[in-house]
């Protein structure tokens, strides 16, 4: 891994509209390296818009951040040292497992030997090594994601976007990622995981950050979340996270559709 000192992810009145409606608004936040930041919300309150931008897959309206020390506003210098899950892992039906890894290998320049080396390694781990000469279209839902997040990781970025990582997997599975998850942030990746599974980010996360309606509205460490400042009495991450989120009077609500 590589990439400049200092903090893996800044920003600073990060702002994205669309039209009249904002998505995300003012967003100020930092997330330290070697850390797994648990990124929260409902659905809609800009969870994948903050994602995109930290990405440079979308241009943010105002404000600014860095991503591995690098300006988003500069794609060919972040670009090399993330990497993304979406929702819907960008893979190929009519490639093998294998084959779609070695085409990732490839796109961001990775020596075949190693290559091939961390290729065989992950396939292990995922237990995929068996079906890892199966065209991709013939693969459950499950397995889709673990080829996701394989290539999201395969070149050990300095900072991995994944978003809803557990999608799909078996309990098994989902065991098998969560212990990947937190072995890549002992080896100093910095995750930022979506979900809507809180109790994944319960056990991963070192810092929470919770968006509603465009705006942090609440940050710190899971312990910190959990309990009442008024009282000390420690609640679920569930509950914490409906009460920061709680909804807004209807007579304040937008009526116009928000972005994700």
């Amino acid at each position: 891994m590589n990439g400049a000192d200092g903090p893996a992810i800044e920003t600073d009145e990060l702002t994205k509209r669309y039209g009249e409606t904002t998505a995300v608004a003012g967003l100020t936040m930092t997330v330290e390296r070697g850390t797994v930041y648990g990124f929260l919300g409902p659905n809609g309150a800009g969870k994948t818009t903050t994602m995109r931008m930290l990405t440079t897959l979308t241009r943010p309206t105002s404000g600014t951040a860095r991503v591995a020390g690098q300006s988003i506003a500069d794609r060919e210098a972040v670009t090399p040292h993330i990497g993304y899950l979406p929702e819907e892992p960008p893979i190929y039906d009519e490639l093998t497992g294998r084959e779609q890894l070695e085409y990732a290998a490839g796109l961001r320049d990775l020596p075949e030997r190693e290559a091939v080396e961390r290729i065989e390694s992950l396939l292990e781990r995922f237990d995929l090594r068996e079906d890892a000469d199966r065209r991709i279209e013939g693969y459950s839902k499950g397995m889709r994601q673990k080829v996701g997040v394989i290539q999201a990781v395969l070149h050990e970025p300095v900072v991995a976007f994944l978003d809803e990582p557990t999608s799909g997997l078996d309990p098994r599975a989902a065991r098998t990622m969560r212990e990947t998850i937190a072995d890549l942030a002992d080896r100093e990746m910095t995750i930022v995981l979506s979900t809507h599974i809180l109790p994944v980010v319960d056990e991963l996360a070192d810092e929470i950050g919770v968006i509603h309606d465009g705006e942090l509205v609440a940050q710190g460490d899971p312990e910190t979340l959990k309990s009442r400042a008024e009282t000390g009495e420690t609640r679920s991450l569930e509950d914490a996270f409906l009460e920061v989120t709680r909804e807004t009077p209807e007579a304040e609500r937008s009526t116009e559709p928000r972005p994700e």
